[in-house]
């Protein structure tokens, strides 16, 4: 049999280039999140099925690759003639509900406020495309146990401080922001039943994909009322949102289109709404002037866009709150998302813990570095020694103590034989980050 020399189909080799700048923005994750208070933990790859399979990723539990069990278990599986029993585990599709259990199973021994920071892989068994693989790694920061906003002020804040130390501002990033509880009222409001309110976010989540005539297709063909999905564009025209084009959004705008959108749906005295009743409505204003407050308290204290998004969805079924998306002129998706989803840990449990988080797009934003040929600010010199053959052992040994002296001071240094084509040598070199050359002749 011929061994396969590519990568298996969704996963990727790592060259030197581009693994000195994941290095470099691992390094800018862990500094600038430690200093922010996040503490990091390492979950494993491998989870439970059970976990997996908890109705809690929407359509990231179709991707999950699953691990049959071994041995004797398995062929007992198999005579029994039961699929359901064959599997007991898989890769995990996020770190996030690794992260539930990890702390369910941890609580007692964790400062609380549980502020984690993850770094790990992540496995979808999906479509691979440009900045979308079947293996790919994450950066989240979670905080489990703070009820307030502070939570997502200070995830926020961290974010946006680390986008900006690692260049990213230039890029013009900004966030969209949104409450599924906003965005659940929109749907009632329109129409759509309450027990519906899933099925209806999982088609509406395609939105920047297929467009509104899209989903309205897809909403017709699922057998919701046209009249409804009228209604639910008709109120996302009315509102006056900001205009959605990088660099063009304003932050009071944020504020201005979420009092346009209560107003619509509460209306004066709440009586113009399915969801019409005093207590609804008081829920509502609360929610949304607590995004308000976290839009507010965010841009006081670092310079950054941020976008209300009433569309906004983040295709995870846990989300019960302020939801996030980190958007940028170099990619057409998201380079990042999160919020708050404080349900999850009482499936463990059986007690609810206030929890939110955020993941950086980590791969797109180092696709977007490769593309535009980014290089690391650095003050160490990157040197290279070129011996030529037959290089007699005591001069090659005063080679070799120079270059200890450079790397005792801290700088690298790479000593090689001297190709016979020099030029093509020192070129790859150069993509290495190489400035400095030196050739030494017999």
């Amino acid at each position: 049999m011929n061994m396969i020399k590519t990568p298996v189909n969704g996963m990727k080799d790592i060259e030197p280039r581009e693994m000195e700048i994941r290095q470099f923005i691992l390094s800018k994750i862990r500094e600038v999140y430690s200093r922010f208070g996040f503490t990091e933990i390492e979950t494993p790859n491998i989870e439970h099925i059970e976990n997996l399979l908890s109705e809690q990723g929407w359509d990231n539990e179709k991707l999950i690759f699953k691990i049959l069990k071994r041995g004797e278990k398995l062929d007992k599986a198999f005579e029994a003639g039961n699929m359901n029993e064959i599997v007991d585990s898989g890769l995990r599709y996020d770190l996030t509900v690794p992260l539930c259990r990890f702390y369910s199973n941890n609580k007692d021994k964790l400062t609380m406020p549980f502020k984690a920071m993850q770094i790990g892989n992540v496995y979808r068994a999906d479509r691979p495309q440009k900045g979308r693989f079947r293996q790919f790694c994450q950066c989240d920061i979670d905080t489990l146990g703070e009820a307030t906003n502070l939570g997502e002020i200070e995830t926020l804040l961290a974010t946006s401080t680390l986008l900006k130390e690692i260049g990213f501002d230039k890029y013009n990033f900004s966030f969209d922001i949104n409450d599924r509880r906003i965005l659940k009222s929109m749907t009632m409001y329109a129409g759509f039943p309450d027990c519906d309110f899933e099925t209806v976010c999982i088609t509406l989540d395609k939105l920047d994909k297929i467009g509104f005539d899209g989903v309205k297709k897809e909403l017709l063909e699922k057998g919701y009322k046209e009249e409804t999905i009228d209604k639910f564009n008709s109120l996302l025209e009315n509102i006056s949102a900001p205009n959605n084009s990088i660099g063009e959004t304003h932050n009071n705008n944020a504020v201005e289109a979420i009092n346009s959108l209560l107003s619509k749906i509460v209306g004066k005295n709440g009586a113009d709404a399915n969801i019409s009743n005093n207590d609804l409505d008081l829920e509502l204003r609360k929610i949304c002037n607590n995004l308000i407050e976290i839009i507010e308290t965010v841009i006081k204290n670092i310079d950054v866009k941020i976008n209300f998004n009433p569309t906004l969805v983040r295709g995870m079924g846990y989300y019960t709150g302020p939801i996030f998306e980190i958007k940028s002129e170099k990619f057409s998706g998201s380079v990042g998302g999160g919020g708050r989803y404080d349900n999850m840990v009482s499936k463990f449990i059986g007690q609810d813990v206030p929890a939110l988080g955020i993941s950086i797009g980590f791969e797109r934003i180092i696709g977007i570095y490769l593309d535009d040929d980014f290089k690391i600010p650095s003050t160490i010199k990157k040197i290279a020694y070129l011996v030529e053959k037959g290089m007699p052992i005591d001069k090659k040994a005063d080679i070799i103590k120079k270059a200890l002296v450079e790397r005792n001071n801290g700088n690298i240094v790479y000593i090689a034989e001297l190709a016979k084509n020099k030029k093509f040598q020192c070129e790859k070199l150069e993509t290495l980050g190489y400035t400095e050359f030196e050739t030494y002749n017999i």
